[in-house]
């Protein structure tokens, strides 16, 4: 039966890395195979109406995460046509003359700020010209950009890769996230140091050029530590939707105030503080937002009452609480921001309408995996997968629950579709050798991050906006061994502290 059920995940790995498929036209294909997998062999369905249930709660599902991701999207796109993107990155670039120092900001903070702000990819595709631009060698700079916004994947898109964990779990967000950016911030920080090591030196050019030294590794460990503090404070006060977007707008700012001391290097003249805040004002009144909505007890009942609720057949449907999502969040942080731009109509509407374009290819893979997952859940191959994995494995699975997540993002190419595909196989495989349910949602969380770094979907989206197209195997060969490394540190990581627990 272990055979049968891994039929469908194998087929999404053989289309999509052997045969080149997208996600999308792969994902549709394993979805059908698991459907007639789960009827024929595992005997799924009472009545041959059950089989519309998984399909309607896998777009239920992908609904609401595209509310996460297209008003992200329009921001993304709005930000850049008025130029406060470009603002951001000079500023940044100008607080320190110190080459670690603005290797960091760049393709640490700022990295970890876009992917916690819109994701997708939008990180690489941003940061990468920009170094080119400063003077860090092309297929340097997309290696930053690839390692630099890792560590915040987990909470990537204003935490729309929470959402299938912690439905899968029930958890509560603050605690499953902290445990998460505890697994991250014991390896996490080695990203910091390949940042710097990746920016400097190796053929840059004027400020890069030179080697990384012992001070720039102690800086490095700075941004880490920064970075990782603020993110931790944000999970504990507001959960899992901004601990990537606070802990690089938080930590970002105690990292440059250290800076501003003297002790990486004196500022360069940069914007405006005003041009910079209204630059910034989307993402300030997005944190407000979500902050106000969490930490305010009778406003966030308030904004809970409301629920779109259904359930169909047996035992199929699904929750959303419109109100106090982090999309509605995010939609209002762009009609404010254009409010007080005092953007024309026009402007905001293109500015959605192109996001709006991004939105087929993702509307129909996040689909077609969640179907894919759904009549795996439903039908019992993942109980199966788990059954057979951890008979395979023994007691040392845990070791393995990182590998499983990036095996997820490389394959689909995204942090949030492998937590889609395996959430409830890691839950299952945890009760089969008695891993507490949140320290294996961590593991798939954190190797579901690092696996973006060789998905094929972010190299390409790097490689080609600084002029490496057909080099994407360069880059490749450079991070599988990276990501295999920190995989298998983070299983060691799990595997240790199931050990310790009583």
């Amino acid at each position: 039966m272990t055979a049968l059920a891994i039929l469908p995940i194998a087929l999404l790995v053989v289309l999509m890395t052997g045969l080149r498929w997208s996600a999308a036209a792969a994902g549709s294909l394993a979805a059908v195979i698991a459907a007639i997998v789960a009827v024929v062999g595992f005997q799924f369905g009472e009545t041959p109406a059950d089989l519309a249930g998984p399909v309607l709660e896998a777009g239920f599902t992908a609904a609401t995460i595209l509310w996460i991701i297209f008003p992200a999207l329009s921001i993304h796109e709005y930000q850049t046509r008025i130029g406060a993107t470009a603002v951001i990155g000079e500023w940044l670039a100008s607080i320190s003359r110190d080459p670690a120092a603005t290797a960091l900001l760049l393709g640490w903070f700022f990295a970890m700020f876009l992917e916690g702000a819109s994701g997708f990819g939008t990180p690489i595709a941003i940061v990468a010209p920009m170094l080119v631009a400063l003077g860090v060698p092309p297929a340097r700079a997309v290696l930053v950009a690839l390692l630099g916004h890792v560590a915040g994947v987990s909470f990537g898109a204003v935490g729309a890769p929470m959402v299938p964990l912690l439905e899968a779990g029930l958890f509560d967000a603050r605690r499953l996230s902290l445990e998460i950016l505890v697994l991250h911030a014991c390896l996490g920080w080695m990203f910091a140091q390949l940042v710097v090591t990746y920016a400097i030196g190796g053929g840059a050019r004027g400020l890069f050029a030179g080697r990384a030294t012992g001070a720039a590794r102690r800086t490095a460990l700075m941004a880490a530590v920064c970075f990782f503090a603020a993110a931790a404070l944000v999970a504990a006060l507001a959960g899992a939707e901004l601990p990537t977007l606070g802990g690089a707008l938080l930590g970002g700012g105690l990292f440059a105030a250290w800076l501003r001391r003297g002790r990486a290097g004196a500022p360069r003249s940069g914007p405006a503080g005003r041009e910079v805040v209204m630059a910034g004002l989307p993402y300030v009144v997005l944190v407000a937002l979500i902050l106000v909505s969490r930490l305010v007890p009778p406003l966030q009942a308030a904004l809970r009452t409301f629920r779109i609720e259904w359930s169909y057949g047996h035992g199929f449907g699904e929750v959303m609480l419109p109100l106090y999502h982090p999309g509605t969040m995010l939609f209002l942080a762009l009609l404010g921001t254009a409010l007080a731009h005092r953007a024309s109509p026009r402007q905001v509407g293109a500015s959605m309408l192109a996001a709006l374009r991004r939105l087929p290819q993702v509307g129909i893979a996040l689909v077609a995996v969640l179907t894919l997952a759904r009549f795996m859940v439903h039908g019992g191959m993942i109980d199966a997968l788990a059954v057979g994995a951890t008979t395979l494995f023994g007691r040392a699975w845990p070791l393995a629950v990182p590998l499983v997540g990036a095996l997820g993002s490389f394959v689909t190419g995204s942090g949030t579709a492998s937590n889609i595909i395996f959430a409830n196989f890691q839950i299952a495989a945890a009760d089969a050798v008695r891993l507490p349910h949140g320290l294996a949602l961590a593991g798939q969380s954190v190797g579901a991050a690092v696996g973006n770094i060789m998905a094929p979907h972010n190299i390409v989206a790097g490689t080609a906006t600084v002029g490496l197209v057909g080099r994407e195997g360069e880059t490749l060969a450079r991070t599988v061994p990276v990501c295999l490394a920190y995989v298998a540190l983070a299983g060691g990581l799990v595997f240790t502290v199931q050990a310790l627990l009583p």
